[in-house]
């Protein structure tokens, strides 16, 4: 069943590599007590998600902070390696914070996964966005497999 508007987040663990080496997420405590956006790519250093959606993020980053929201998650269904050099790469540092779902296992809970294996790609996330308070869904934007239309930065920054 797919996530929805007014539904709360799931409670999941995902790795992510920090400063101080792999480190565990609890994904219930990282959208405790405040405004959280979280947005989703099919693949880390695809042709969209490189060139236009995680951009778009780290470009409106402090419009995002101006009305309340305290994080921005870039999460994508890559490992902990491939999310940091990604981040990096992307010039997130301060702005947007990369999750991995290398598994897919929060993909999965959220009803949002995306049958890539067509395109030799596996299992991965569909192009989403959210915006969650408190661990619930107030928005929620996803786009058909293959455009990038509904969960731009600039489009999210409308629902917040």
């Amino acid at each position: 069943m797919t996530i929805k508007v007014g539904d709360r987040l799931p409670a999941v663990t995902l790795k992510r590599l920090g400063a101080e080496g792999m480190e565990e997420v609890d994904t219930g405590t990282l959208f405790a007590g405040r405004k959280v956006v979280l947005f989703a790519v099919p693949g880390a250093f695809t042709p969209t998600c490189s060139a236009k959606h995680l951009p778009g993020f780290v470009e409106h980053a402090e419009d995002f902070k101006a009305k309340g929201v305290a994080e921005i998650v870039c999460m994508a269904v890559n490992d902990p390696f491939v999310m940091k050099a990604w981040g990096e790469q992307g010039g997130v540092s301060g702005k947007v914070s990369m999750l991995p779902d290398g598994s897919g296992v929060f993909t999965e809970a959220l009803g949002l996964t995306l049958d890539a294996r067509g395109h030799g790609l596996g299992m991965r996330s569909q192009r989403f966005a959210l915006v969650a308070e408190d661990g619930v869904v107030k928005a929620l934007h996803v786009d058909p497999p293959g455009t990038f239309e509904k969960t731009s930065a600039e489009t999210v920054l409308g629902a917040v």
